[in-house]
């Protein structure tokens, strides 16, 4: 891959502000996902992303929290799930993958979360959690640790850009208290990025909760992840995006604001 170009220099209309570093696709929410080279988007989002989720019989939606649209349900986090074709294979810990065409993948989810619970693809209501597609950048993920940066995967954003900035400038407020820091992305909400051949409008920043801390995708649990998170950027980590011109995008793209 070429060195990345500096910040704020162009390529056409817009000011290049990173590079595609990993894209991430989900196709059951709340399990692991995949990391594909190049992804299609459309106005819902990634295409594929979150479009199935585990559900219990009140259509609450399997999740490591319990809200009025998730339910808390253990073990998710240690399956992953990857596309066979449009078909989502879901592999569990012992590597045992199941079909999600295969009508034994409904009683395999339910004895391993221990509960009766279904496979099924989204209907009306939207698997995602606070918009279509979600950015983070390697220079946010860098500023939200006073050690070792976060690691992209406790994000699970769709598109992680590798931003070769200083993010982390310390705001003083003048009165004792926990330190905020700037991030990158605060600067974008609002504005339009161009990503291969997609346009998103960035419309405000992603908060985290307990589930970016959880042990997942060979992650340990930490907790001090959104501790840190709270005291240095009231909890939030990345963008939300909707989608204005879908496209598609590939690894490598820069991306540009406009």
């Amino acid at each position: 891959m070429e060195p990345l170009r500096s910040p704020g220099a162009s390529s056409g209309p817009g000011v290049v502000v990173g590079r595609v570093a990993q894209l991430n696709r989900y196709p059951v929410k709340s399990l692991g996902g995949e990391r594909p080279e190049r992804i299609e988007v459309d106005r819902r989002g990634v295409v594929g992303d979150r479009l199935w989720a585990v559900t219990d019989p009140d259509g609450r939606f399997g999740s490591g929290k319990t809200t009025r649209r998730f339910r808390r349900m253990p073990g998710l986090l240690e399956m992953r799930a990857a596309y066979d074709g449009e078909v989502p294979v879901v592999t569990f810990p012992d590597g045992r993958p199941v079909w999600g065409d295969d009508p034994e993948v409904h009683a395999a989810l339910s004895a391993h979360v221990g509960r009766p619970v279904r496979l099924a693809r989204e209907g009306e209501v939207p698997h995602a959690d606070e918009g279509p597609v979600h950015v983070v950048t390697t220079a946010s993920l860098r500023a939200a640790s006073a050690g070792p940066p976060v690691d992209a995967g406790r994000t699970r954003a769709n598109l992680v850009l590798d931003t070769d900035v200083l993010t982390d400038e310390l705001l003083l407020s003048g009165a004792p208290g926990p330190e905020t820091r700037r991030f990158v992305e605060d600067d974008w909400v609002g504005r339009r990025l161009r990503v291969g051949t997609v346009e998103l409008a960035l419309t405000g920043p992603m908060p985290r909760c307990v589930m970016v801390g959880m042990a997942q995708d060979g992650l340990p649990d930490d907790r001090a992840v959104l501790r840190e998170l709270l005291r240095r950027h009231d909890g939030h980590l990345g963008l939300v995006a909707d989608v204005l011109v879908p496209g598609t995008i590939t690894l490598g793209d820069d991306a540009s604001l406009l």
